[in-house]
């Protein structure tokens, strides 16, 4: 591994790390947080409520704001914190998991990184683009694809590179031995396909379970009209499920179904299914052909009325090729190294360049706006090239650890407080015990989709 880099993660505020909840992003960022100390890099997160995770910890809301999700108070006021906090921090690197956190990029004195959890929708690349224009030189702002096909779909965003998702394969129970039944895990809406689930399963002749949240008032609308009407003694409605009762299920499945009905950036079930040895059933859009390998970890195909065969033909999946493949390519190991890699690059000094720009140590064109560029044909650059000769470049866009440039040592670290004594900079509102029973209002599509 190359030196350690100080680290600051900024989480969303509307959930604690680990989420206990439905929580994608917060799942992803947690599980990057702890892979990042694990090899070795002084990470700090902020974050609302309590840290389950092993970083440093600052604290930007005393209570996870989970019943405002959806407002823009929040989000500000968990913003102004983290500006607040980092102003007295020495880092190497910003990685911010929030979409209103990106407008301080530009005042920031190191490079923000910035992972793109969901659907990237005109208006967020008009958002994306603007911020990208303002940004240069060392306070710049790097994009990450969670998949091939996200990337794929906004080439016109300067992208740093991709990294999958990612989960701890160990601490899934594995189950060599399926039941009966097929599962249904995700969200109450359209484009998650419940209501397709329900007739495939049924005319496959397999028992469905369907363990999905379902609290927004769009979610239980959904529910009401496409769900209930399905219902019957061969769908079992769990509502939603997590922690053991959730890995339980996955467990014993014998296949999850993923009918998605839009082009889904990643879908995480998808890994927690496979690290339990459970196979995939799932439409072929968005990234579902990246995560399943048809015919070795799960069956996909672009015709639901194909479904109902695929989910009988299952049985001929094997849950160890499944398992094997969860730990070979998703687990958090790997995410981690995939972004050290990508931290490593922008940490690369920059050098002054005689047109007025600056470049990174070693090449050849001005760094400015994009300092590591992505051609369109899917290459990468890997890492600069001593003067004279050609740079890597890669076919596969992949997040292997590689050896990293000569670097600069770090400064010291301001130290903070860990876990037991964490530091509060913002205390939340006091809510009502009404307020505390509210479902948080739908939030933007990017926020519903992430996951």
């Amino acid at each position: 591994m190359s030196r350690p880099l100080r680290i600051a993660m900024i989480a969303p505020p509307w959930t604690a790390l680990p989420p206990d909840r439905y929580g994608g992003i917060e799942a992803v960022c947690a599980a990057l947080v702890d892979g990042l100390v694990e090899r070795g890099h002084k990470v700090t997160l902020f974050g609302p409520g309590s840290n389950g995770t092993k970083a440093a910890f600052v604290q930007t809301y005393a209570e996870p704001q989970y019943v405002r999700l959806g407002q823009s108070m929040p989000d500000a006021v968990h913003t102004a914190a983290v500006a607040r906090a980092l102003s007295g921090m020495q880092v190497d690197v910003v990685h911010d998991h929030t979409m209103t956190g990106l407008l301080l990029a530009p005042a920031r004195s190191g490079p923000t990184v910035a992972t793109m959890h969901g659907p990237l929708t005109a208006e967020i690349r008009r958002y994306l683009g603007d911020l990208t224009a303002l940004t240069h030189g060392s306070s710049s702002l790097h994009l990450v694809a969670i998949s091939d096909d996200q990337r794929r779909r906004a080439l016109d965003l300067p992208w740093l590179g991709r990294v999958h998702n990612a989960v701890r394969v160990s601490e899934f129970p594995y189950g060599a031995h399926k039941e009966n039944f097929a599962l249904f895990l995700g969200r109450c809406s359209p484009e998650k396909g419940m209501d397709v689930a329900i007739d495939a399963a049924r005319a496959a002749g397999r028992h469905l379970m369907l363990a999905a949240k379902c609290n927004e008032p769009a979610e239980k609308a959904y529910f009401d009209e496409h769900v209930r009407p399905r219902l019957g003694p061969d769908v079992t409605w769990l509502g939603e499920v997590g922690g053991q009762a959730k890995l339980d299920l996955l467990r014993r499945a014998r296949c999850l179904l993923f009918p998605i009905q839009w082009d889904e950036p990643f879908g995480m079930v998808m890994i927690e299914a496979l690290a339990c040895g459970t196979p995939v059933v799932a439409l072929s859009r968005g990234s579902v052909p990246e995560v399943v390998e048809h015919g070795v970890t799960g069956l996909i195909t672009e015709d639901a009325a194909a479904l109902p065969r695929l989910i009988t033909d299952v049985e001929t999946i094997s849950p160890a090729a499944c398992r094997r493949a969860a730990a070979q390519r998703f687990d958090i190991a790997r995410m981690a190294a995939g972004y050290e890699e990508l931290y490593h690059r922008l940490t690369v000094p920059l050098v002054p360049e005689e047109s007025g720009g600056e470049r990174l140590a070693g090449m050849g064109e001005p760094a400015g706006r994009q300092p590591v560029t992505m051609p369109e044909n899917g290459d990468r650059l890997l890492q600069p090239a001593a003067p004279g000769v050609p740079r890597q470049r890669s076919r596969h866009w992949d997040t292997k650890s590689l050896p990293g440039p000569q670097l600069t040592p770090p400064g010291p670290l301001t130290p903070v407080k860990k876990q037991t004594a964490v530091q509060q900079l913002m205390p939340g509102p006091s809510l009502s015990p009404r307020q505390q029973l509210m479902p948080g209002r739908q939030s933007a599509a990017y926020r519903s989709n992430a996951g």
